[in-house]
């Protein structure tokens, strides 16, 4: 794919996203996400580039739980919500001990970070590790149980709430139009910078351009020939 071509295509003033600029954070996230997802079909890579674009506020870069500038503020920010009775659906104050959302798709509590191997949940600001847990997070279902690949996209966009992509990433919060539009704009730009549509590669499959194993009888005939060479030069 011609990346530059990709990044001018969302710069365009009718893309439907960024306006028409690109700061150099926006940049670097979705360069992460991309080098992340560099196997994905078109349509899956456009869904996590939406799905994080709505996420971080169109940062596309990894933030904290109520976009706080540090964890000591995002903690002081869960704390006075939770006491103000805004946080019906938490049980417990999870962010007391440090596992508060972080990342370009926030991870949340302890057993959530554990799923993708990480033990200090500061690592999930770090940009390559955000990436890695976005792009795995969707294609793996690690997030809600449902995957992209349980998609039949473009169609699913339209699809009503209780089946609708959103739902790899969160609940039905009322968000799914704008993400299907963010998608959209994100599925024509890779399209018009070339993004290589072809199946994905798979870990199973030898490449195809890999030279078939030498039969074993040719091997035993090859080392004759040349086991009878070296006897007549004696």
């Amino acid at each position: 794919m011609n990346r530059a071509k990709f990044f001018a295509e969302l710069r365009r003033r009718g893309s439907g996203i960024f306006g028409t600029s690109l700061n150099q954070e926006q940049v670097s996230g979705i360069e992460a996400l991309l080098d992340a997802g560099i196997r994905l079909p078109l349509h899956h890579t456009a869904n996590v580039l939406a799905q994080v674009y709505h996420e971080t506020g169109g940062r596309m870069s990894p933030v904290r739980e109520t976009f706080a500038d540090t964890d000591a503020q995002a903690i002081d920010r869960l704390e006075r919500a939770w006491a103000k009775g805004q946080l019906t659906w938490v049980k417990t104050p999870y962010w007391r001990d440090g596992w508060f959302g972080r990342g370009q798709i926030q991870l949340t509590h302890k057993a959530n970070y554990a799923k993708f191997g990480i033990t200090n949940p500061g690592d999930a600001m770090k940009l390559d590790v955000s990436a890695r847990v976005a792009v795995e997070g969707m294609r793996d279902g690690k997030f809600t149980g449902r995957k992209l690949a349980d998609y039949n996209f473009p169609g699913a966009l339209d699809n009503p709430s209780s089946s609708n992509p959103r739902r790899i990433v969160n609940g039905k919060d009322g968000t799914d139009a704008k993400v299907a539009g963010y998608h959209r704009a994100f599925a024509a730009a890779l399209t018009a910078a070339g993004y290589d549509t072809s199946p994905p590669w798979r870990p199973d499959v030898e490449p195809v351009d890999a030279p078939p194993p030498t039969p074993d009888w040719l091997t035993g005939l090859i080392a004759a020939i040349v086991a009878f060479f070296k006897g007549t030069r004696k």
